[in-house]
């Protein structure tokens, strides 16, 4: 696939890059400092130069242009309420009908945990990045694209394990940016995992099999709840999935 990913400084797109390039595919990862193109390179994906809080849907959907994907992991970064607005939700609801008008058929979100649930307080400095992440992901949502929200927990800077916790229940918890970008490697060129918002932390489920169950529950199977613990004989699951393994 030729996936364009957008943020692709941040700490999660630098991870991810080459992630996909290992997977055969071909990454464009747009940046807004010419000071990071060495950092971006070195991850074998090709940096653009664009400043997607400058451009309109239509210099968007030209960036867009002949990709098959398009990956939303840019963030203002936070401090600034107006700024936020512009990035977290106006620029990300630009990309949205930008990767429509370009015809790109996928479309992966990276959100937060607590997107759309949390209730933050106008005096909360945390309220104007939570409302932009919202309104953005329900403009996503709303669209007809083949979308997939990511939506992690607390970010941290923890190796990546490859194994997380989802499900709706996760509305806390601490998330690996490693882990993050596994997550994304594994859901962007997956067709079987159209409008889902996955909500997850890290935890002791593998990526590719939490992911699976995550599409039998969607088409309505019976899924035995992903529980998770820890004993004398340490990590261990319950109830889950039968080609879960849990020894």
């Amino acid at each position: 696939m030729k996936i364009c990913i957008i943020g692709g400084h941040g700490k999660i797109a630098l991870l991810l890059h080459p992630l996909l390039v290992q997977g055969g595919h071909e990454v464009a990862a747009l940046i807004r400092n010419p000071a990071h193109v060495s950092d971006v390179e070195e991850t074998g994906a090709s940096a653009v130069v664009a400043d997607v809080e400058c451009l309109d849907t239509d210099a968007l959907a030209a960036q867009f242009d002949g990709f098959d994907a398009v990956i939303w992991s840019a963030g203002a970064g936070g401090g600034n309420p107006e700024r936020t607005y512009a990035v977290d939700r106006d620029a990300a609801m630009r990309a949205v009908d930008a990767a429509l008008q370009a015809g790109v058929w996928r479309f992966v979100m990276v959100s937060y945990v607590g997107s759309g649930v949390d209730d933050i307080p106008e005096d909360n400095p945390f309220h104007h990045y939570a409302v932009a992440k919202a309104d953005a992901d329900q403009h996503l949502r709303a669209s007809s694209l083949n979308w997939t929200i990511v939506a992690p927990g607390q970010l941290t800077e923890e190796p990546a394990t490859g194994k997380i916790e989802y499900g709706d229940h996760v509305l806390s918890g601490l998330t690996s940016r490693g882990n993050v970008a596994q997550v994304l490697a594994a859901v962007v060129g997956r067709a079987d995992l159209p409008g889902i918002t996955i909500r997850f932390r890290d935890g002791v489920h593998p990526v590719g099999l939490a992911l699976d169950s995550l599409v039998r529950r969607n088409s309505g199977q019976t899924v035995n709840a992903l529980t998770e613990g820890v004993g004398p004989q340490g990590p261990f699951l319950q109830g889950v999935d039968e080609d879960v393994p849990h020894d």
